[in-house]
């Protein structure tokens, strides 16, 4: 099977998000072929360069959405092309905006519709054309754009937008659209695979949507972070510098809204990391029948020797690890530790971490320091280095750094203080080692626990500190959680689960929907047998067999609620363990 995989700011690249996951992917399923078409996401992430790639990776495209545009400006002077760029962008807009055709305030399916033609005929116009670079940053785009929010029927948001606002929202408009004037989509590109694999929502998935418009590809989308709700907290955050106008906030989250909706209405098959986010997804319009929660895999081999230790740790010592950044709320956590030493006067605090990314991050660093000398100001001088003071902080990658799973196994409690959080890895990791864990109930911390720790509510250090002492004074409730969160992580979170899942879907959806095409070699000559024999067999074997309700010949039963009510695709393809249950 020929597999197109698709990532925006993550694999090949050395400094990618979900490198780690995509990366055990590809060399986990050696059995297929891979072509990896990624957009990067800086200049910094491009100068790093790429991991070592498996040989089953055939080619890499890759191509920017940073930095200026390049590609020439084809429209001008084809008045016949610049009026389509103008009608389809402006359908592209009144979608965003909340236009009907009638010039009313649309319904939420008639905006759909109006955006989905909009954003595919400005794909058929640059494939036409030879790209839209200089008419997505053009003054007719603005236009467009403001004739959509001046007109009857647009959101109160869009009508308050004024010229900088709208010049503001064109350019990021550009550069997320700028997968619509990639030469990708050929027959010797996206169109020959069998797959399109999205690694993430928004623009990672773009592509795939234009294989699907124009080859028929089916398409697979898995969100580990739902992009969309980055996208919101991001606008929403400002990152500590001025950002956009309320109106370009709406206007642009209204667009990735959007984008979403009609990635998770084209999708073939879309795969959520939990319920968090399958929630997420079921909210922007995802149909149920599409969804099979698929968890991300950990290397349990790494912590396998900590894991199966008899000695539980050093039990007075509380860790922390993750990245270092506000969302950690390592301030509550702070206060909360202050509370465990009042009961607990043995008790120590580590916190191991890598910094996240800019300025604000290195402050928040400082700030917690010096929060730290001030709670314990008469324990020790100097507040950095270990052992010198009940909290300690460590650099995870420094040159006198512990080693990850050493870390774990120098904790007796693992804490996870977050206010906002994805998918806990370090809780995972806990679980992995068997230390038991203490945690605020944000994202999929629930989901991952179990029921194997103790989870409090964010933002409230009296609680965390309650739990952490409960633990700390019952090495018997450490021990018997520290199992039982072990077994559980073997049984659900480890990297053969994860390849598992996707190896069997892969094979469901070409099996669903084989792509209808004639092969051809480099001499332009047919290859025979290019394509799996399973996509013409009669019958609904796929689905649970017998004859019953049978498929023509040449064609497979669709997806939908009906292959839902059959038995699990673990169970068809004979796979081993509790698939099941991960990808129900």
């Amino acid at each position: 099977m020929r597999i197109g995989l698709l990532t925006e700011g993550g694999y090949p690249y050395v400094g990618g998000e979900a490198r780690l996951w995509c990366d055990r992917l590809v060399r986990g399923l050696g059995q297929h072929e891979f072509d990896v078409y990624a957009l990067s996401g800086s200049a910094r992430q491009e100068a790093l360069g790429w991991v070592e790639l498996p040989p089953q990776v055939r080619r890499v495209r890759s191509a920017a959405l940073w930095g200026e545009a390049t590609g020439r400006s084809v429209l001008w002077g084809r008045r016949r092309a610049g009026r389509r760029f103008a009608e389809c962008f402006g359908e592209l807009a009144a979608g965003m905006t909340g236009t009907s055709d009638e010039g009313a305030a649309g319904t939420s399916g008639q905006l759909a519709d109006r955006f989905g033609s909009g954003l595919y005929g400005l794909a058929d116009l640059a494939r036409d054309t030879g790209g839209l670079a200089g008419a997505l940053r053009s003054e007719d785009a603005v236009r467009a754009l403001e004739g959509a929010c001046r007109a009857p029927g647009a959101h109160r948001a869009a009508r308050a937008a004024r010229v900088p606002d709208l010049l503001a929202v064109a350019a990021d408009l550009e550069r997320a659209l700028r997968p619509l004037s990639l030469d990708w989509y050929d027959d010797d590109t996206l169109g020959a695979v069998d797959l399109c694999h999205a690694t993430a929502g928004g623009a990672a998935a773009l592509p795939g949507l234009l294989a699907r418009h124009f080859a028929g590809v089916p398409l697979l989308v898995t969100e580990y972070g739902v992009r969309l709700r980055a996208h919101y907290l991001a606008g929403a955050s400002g990152a500590g510098e001025p950002g956009p106008s309320a109106p370009a906030r709406a206007l642009l989250a209204s667009f990735h809204g959007r984008l979403a909706a009609e990635t998770y209405r084209e999708a073939t098959v879309i795969t959520p990391g939990n319920a968090h986010a399958r929630r997420w997804q079921e909210r922007c319009g995802a149909d149920r029948a599409k969804l099979r929660t698929v968890y991300p895999g950990l290397e349990a081999d790494r912590f396998a020797e900590v894991g199966e230790r008899e000695e539980p740790g050093e039990p007075h010592t509380l860790l922390w690890v993750g990245r270092i950044e506000p969302a950690k709320d390592l301030i509550s956590l702070l206060h909360a530790f202050a509370e465990v030493r009042k009961d607990e006067p043995r008790a120590r605090l580590r916190i191991v971490g890598a910094l996240a990314e800019g300025p604000r991050a290195a402050a928040y660093l400082a700030h917690c320091r010096a929060l730290a000398a001030q709670l314990f100001p008469d324990e020790a001088d100097d507040v950095h280095a270990v052992g010198a003071n009940p909290v300690s902080f460590e650099e995870i990658g420094g040159p006198e750094a512990p080693d990850l799973a050493d870390a774990y196994a120098g904790g007796g409690v693992v804490v996870l203080s977050s206010v906002v959080e994805g998918f806990p890895i370090s809780l995972i990791e806990a679980m992995l080692c068997g230390r038991a864990t203490v945690s605020t109930d944000v994202g999929a911390v629930v989901e991952v626990i179990g029921g194997t720790g103790l989870v409090v509510p964010p933002r409230n250090p009296r609680a965390l500190a309650q739990a952490c002492v409960a633990l700390l004074r019952d090495p018997e409730r450490r021990a018997r959680l520290g199992a039982a969160a072990r077994a559980r992580a073997l049984e659900l979170f480890t990297v053969e689960q994860n390849i598992a899942a996707f190896h069997g879907i892969y094979l469901e959806i070409v099996s669903h929907c084989p792509v209808r095409r004639e092969t051809v070699n480099e001499a332009g000559e047919p290859v025979p047998f290019a394509h799996p024999a399973e996509a013409s067999v009669p019958g609904r074997w796929a689905v649970g067999g017998g004859s019953a309700g049978a498929a023509p010949v040449g064609r497979a039963a669709p997806l939908g609620p009906a292959a839902a009510t059959g038995p699990s695709w673990a169970a068809r393809y004979g796979l081993r363990g509790h698939l099941g249950e991960v990808a129900s």
